[in-house]
């Protein structure tokens, strides 16, 4: 596990969508794993502006999101896939084709889990984005008797809604999601981790210093052989 302490989140998302832009310039056909949230913003940002500075193509890139809301229509705000697309999606070349999403209005939720595991299967995920949350989860995969294998819907904790119901303003926020479980996570060539802000510093300490346990999901991380992560100063306040 390679760990990087920056001075603030825009330093880290410099840093971040560098090493991602350099990743899609070396393999233009790429398949990248994405995550949603506050924190892979500037790093999305850095990447699209990238993009219009001519300086990379996203047209043969291929991403596959790490999850999504239950009962929540696609095109809703506070969808992961309107994120995406009003994030990243929408201001490079990448084609809608291309890009990938569990579906949260599945009539048969079991099958679309079994669908998209396949598809990671087949596709192989080249680099995985994630964030933590504040008690330690990476996609939805909330702490737990133990590890998560594949994709499967789960019933947020009180903690997760907490953090980001300040989204809903309109719409009550969804209870449960549908989210890659922690072995298809861990099947990338490479993760990337990236934690910004003095709330998750305690995530932080956990998973870094901490046991790898399902009770802190991200501390699977040391068993990866590729784990890049990103912290800023204040998230790695504990350490």
């Amino acid at each position: 596990m390679k760990v990087i302490i920056l001075d603030n989140a825009q330093e880290i998302g410099k840093a971040a969508g560098q090493l991602f832009v350099d990743a899609v310039k070396e393999n233009p056909e790429i398949v990248l794993g994405l995550a949603t949230g506050a924190t892979p913003i500037p790093t999305y940002e850095y990447m699209y502006k990238a993009y219009e500075k001519g300086e990379v193509s996203f047209k043969n890139v291929r991403t596959y999101n790490l999850d999504e809301y239950v009962d929540l229509p696609k095109e809703d705000k506070n969808s992961y896939y309107t994120f995406m697309h009003e994030q990243l999606f929408n201001h490079t070349d990448i084609k809608e084709e291309n890009v990938h999403f569990l579906n949260g209005n599945a009539e048969d939720v079991d099958a679309e889990c079994l669908r998209y595991d396949e598809e990671l299967r087949n596709a192989g995920i080249d680099i995985q984005l994630l964030g933590i949350g504040r008690n330690g989860h990476i996609g939805f995969n909330e702490p737990s008797e133990a590890f998560t294998k594949t994709s499967f819907k789960v019933q947020l904790t009180d903690s997760t809604i907490e953090a980001n119901s300040k989204y809903f303003d309109e719409n009550p926020m969804p209870h449960y999601a549908l989210t890659m479980g922690v072995g298809s996570i861990m099947t990338a060539k490479q993760v990337v981790l990236i934690a910004t802000g003095k709330e998750k510093a305690e995530a932080m300490a956990a998973m870094i210093n901490g046991d790898v346990t399902p009770q802190c999901p991200a501390s699977i991380l040391h068993f990866h052989p590729n784990a890049v992560i990103f912290m800023d100063k204040d998230a790695a306040s504990l350490l």
